[in-house]
């Protein structure tokens, strides 16, 4: 170590002697709104992966649906699973292109902490009875900045709430880093949700069309190969991350064929209806009984003077899959009872 310098002094120093001068570095990160002594062992984003990665919305992510909705069997992914898996992918290319990992892991573990349960289905449901609407990435920003830590919020730097901010598909994130856990993240449900739904017989390999499959590849490792290798291939020493134009239509070939094939598929859908209906039902209730919401929420309504279907909002997003089944099952079905 040299001479004066901590350990995190030393991290900053050898970002400028290893990374791309496109990086994002950490001692010139644009900083927290609430200002905070440095740590003296770990670099700013460091300590925004590390206070993500300890929050209880992301260990709630594991009870939280991806594609389908109470698969049978232990296999099948999760949020929290494809949010490994994005911050996976995001990584590679990252260190390969010799950009900040420790800001590309961030954004990728907290891009989808506002997920709603039910995945997408849920997200539709709030979004048509919430007077606001709800859109999962700025709930995720909502997560970070006010309902972390009983309100107080994580805190986190400016470029990994960019990051999170601007990671679904008309977002513009700032940073090179946050455009990459942009693109893997669209890289790792097109895929993964592949793997599923052959898995779950909603589709098999025959099924997938070959003029993308000819360019991606005809496995799953095959195809983030390509795609991963593709995105370094261009994107070195650019001030951009880049596909080429055959990849990114393939890939969108995919991703349509996904839509048409499994996303909107009866089997693989058939219990969306009854999940959307649980959390309307849910939100109508809460809108009604405001003094069943946990204390936190109510004290939210005073101190903030936010409105009461926001705070309730906030509350189902946060739920996961099995409680807001146990939830509706306690406030909505009557339970037997005896005289004696």
């Amino acid at each position: 170590m040299e001479q004066g310098l901590n350990i995190r002094q030393m991290l900053e120093k050898r970002e400028h002697d290893i990374l791309s001068p496109y990086a994002a570095f950490s001692d010139r990160s644009m900083g927290r709104d609430t200002w905070e002594a440095p740590c003296d062992i770990r670099t700013i984003f460091q300590r925004d992966r590390d206070r993500i990665l300890h929050s209880k919305a992301f260990r709630r992510l594991k009870h939280k649906t991806q594609v389908f909705l109470a698969p049978e069997g232990d296999h099948y992914r999760t949020r929290l699973t494809h949010t490994l898996e994005v911050s996976q992918l995001a990584r590679t290319i990252a260190k390969s292109l010799l950009l900040n990992e420790d800001l590309t892991e961030a954004i990728a573990l907290g891009h989808d902490l506002g997920h709603t349960p039910f995945g997408h289905a849920g997200e539709r449901a709030l979004n048509r009875i919430c007077p606001n609407g709800f859109k999962h990435h700025l709930q995720s920003i909502r997560v970070v900045e006010l309902l972390e830590k009983h309100g107080k919020g994580l805190n986190l730097s400016k470029e990994v709430r960019d990051g999170i901010k601007n990671h679904q598909m008309d977002g513009n994130p700032s940073t090179l880093e946050g455009k990459i856990v942009k693109i893997c993240d669209k890289i790792a449900y097109i895929n993964h949700d592949i793997d599923d739904a052959i898995r779950g017989k909603i589709i098999t390999v025959k099924d997938i069309p070959g003029e993308f499959t000819d360019v991606l590849g005809h496995s799953l490792g095959d195809r983030l190969d390509t795609l991963i290798h593709d995105i370094i291939s261009n994107s070195e020493n650019q001030n951009d991350i880049i596909m080429s134009q055959d990849i990114v239509a393939a890939m969108q070939g995919l991703r349509e064929f996904m839509f048409g094939s499994v996303y909107t598929n009866k089997k693989a859908k058939a219990q969306e209806e009854q999940a959307e209906r649980l959390l309307e039902h849910l939100f109508l209730y809460y809108e009604k009984h405001l003094e069943s919401l946990p204390e936190e929420y109510r004290v939210r309504m005073e101190l903030r003077e936010e409105p009461s279907y926001q705070v309730v909002s906030d509350y189902i997003a946060g739920m996961t899959d099995r409680y807001a089944v146990s939830k509706f099952k306690e406030l909505m079905i009557p339970s037997a009872w005896s005289v004696f």
